[in-house]
């Protein structure tokens, strides 16, 4: 087969995008800032990413984030105040409000009245963190966790929320968090993807976009690749029947000439971001199917991950995945649980989550304890925003809901390069403001970066006239809770 040359007639534009405007805005970029090209440095490894090596040494190599969509109530879980639940029923202090945004659930509620938790809290570990009975494993790890009790956002419904937490901005089209990281410092296991998503299986709630791990303006091959429980983990990976591994091989070659000719007419940077794909894909056919075959575990292995560990795409089996994906050395794994969006019958059903994932989360940090993987592995656990500290609709004796609440919300990390046993933040003893230590979403993904060995002002890409970040304009390193 013989790839035959296009032909082109080049406008004017075209000329001086290729020429004086394209070689010229090139070279210049390349003096004043090298990270703003697509294109790798001459020193970078050969999957690397753009930076080549980390701005400074690195404590984490990877980072497991599990993001509860639907924002758990901090007030059940981890944020205790004694005085709600004295004061339970009694309206909320306008002095304590004083004016802030309500969604338009409860902006025309004419009582706000305040709703202790229901669930016992307790002191627990050396550290003496303060935690729900709702999370019997968690409370048995807490020597383990750095609790920010002092998160706040911006946004106030879910969909801008979780899409500011995942990639700086509240509108969609940015990069998410694992975009930016696989195009700053690449993979280091050739054969998986850089970024991969876990998704639990047939779970309701606030809906999940895959532009939550979208590239973005960055090239495409940076995305994150959602891994499917069942018998195609990867969508369209597999090769049809009777189609052979030699016969995909020599398509892709193939096609790959076509792709280097279209390329050398157009220069679109898309074009090797596609070629990068295929081979992924291809090389994927061996190594997706390996990692996911977890039947060679030991049982006790099963048995600190619960007993849901053994059903494909459950929550617990998603949490044993991303362990496998770390040890494999993918650097970011995204993990997604639906369902904790309770602005009703919130003992009830938080009841429920909690079970369905205390024992996965803490085993999690256990196992990559035990394999020498948590000291350089981050984990990061939490939702998009809080929830108020008053009742959503009727407030009973055992019953009530809390609607979403920016103001302050808890996360908690553990591992590579943050303090253990370790509490930072507060707020009024209301559990509506924060009064101590603020942490600003842009203040953890700085964070996030920093600790992944990336100055988060210095990573970043020209879109459109500007210059992109993860964190926009502003972020700071919360440097008190780093070891």
């Amino acid at each position: 087969m013989h790839c035959h040359k296009q032909h082109k007639k080049y406008s004017r534009r075209d000329f001086l995008t290729k020429t004086s405007l394209g070689l010229g805005a090139v070279s210049l970029a390349s003096i004043i800032n090298p990270l703003n090209l697509a294109a790798k440095p001459l020193n970078a490894p050969e999957y690397g990413g753009v930076l080549g090596k980390p701005h400074f040494v690195p404590k984490a190599k990877r980072v497991i984030y599990i993001h509860l969509s639907g924002a758990p109530s901090q007030l059940d879980l981890f944020d205790y105040k004694p005085l709600l639940r004295k004061m339970n029923g009694q309206e909320l202090p306008e002095s304590i409000r004083n004016g802030q945004r309500l969604t338009g659930m409860t902006a025309g509620q004419a009582s706000f009245p305040l709703a202790g938790s229901v669930f016992d809290f307790k002191q627990y570990g050396q550290s003496g963190t303060w935690i729900s009975e709702l999370m019997p494993y968690t409370s048995q790890i807490v020597d383990e966790l750095c609790v920010i009790k002092s998160m706040h956002t911006e946004a106030i419904n879910h969909d801008p929320a979780i899409t500011f937490i995942q990639t700086g901005s509240q509108l969609p089209g940015r990069p998410s968090i694992g975009s930016w990281l696989s195009y700053g410092l690449g993979s280091d296991n050739e054969n998986l993807p850089s970024f991969v998503v876990l998704v639990t299986k047939g779970k309701q709630g606030q809906p999940l976009y895959s532009r939550l791990w979208g590239n973005g303006f960055l090239p495409s091959e940076h995305q994150g690749v959602q891994f499917r429980a069942g018998k195609n983990p990867v969508l369209f990976l597999s090769n049809p029947p009777g189609y052979s591994t030699e016969a995909r091989r020599t398509q892709l070659d193939y096609l790959q000439q076509l792709q280097n000719l279209q390329y050398d007419q157009t220069e679109d940077a898309e074009i090797k971001a596609r070629i990068t794909q295929y081979e992924m894909a291809y090389r994927m056919q061996t190594s997706v199917p390996e990692v996911m075959d977890v039947s060679g575990e030991p049982e006790y292995i099963y048995e600190m991950y619960g007993k849901r560990s053994k059903r494909p795409g459950s929550f617990t089996a998603n949490c044993l995945l991303a362990r496998r994906l770390v040890e494999r050395g993918v650097k970011f794994v995204q993990l997604y649980d639906q369902g904790w969006d309770f602005h009703g019958n919130l003992p009830k059903n938080i009841r429920i989550k909690c079970k369905e994932t205390d024992q996965a989360s803490a085993a999690l940090i256990m196992d990559l304890k035990q394999r020498g993987l948590l000291e350089d592995t981050l984990v990061i656990w939490g939702g998009e925003f809080g929830r108020t500290n008053y009742s959503q609709g009727k407030l009973t004796i055992d019953n009530y809901g809390r609607d979403h609440h920016p103001s302050c919300f808890t996360i908690y990390m553990a591992g590579a390069g943050v303090k253990k046993g370790f509490t930072y933040g507060e707020t009024d003893e209301f559990g509506y403001n924060v009064i101590k230590n603020p942490v600003h979403v842009h203040d953890f993904q700085a964070t996030l970066m920093h600790l992944l060995g990336i100055d988060h002002e210095r990573l970043t890409y020209k879109f459109q006239g500007r210059r992109f970040r993860l964190t926009d304009v502003h972020g700071k390193v919360v440097k008190d809770i780093l070891a």
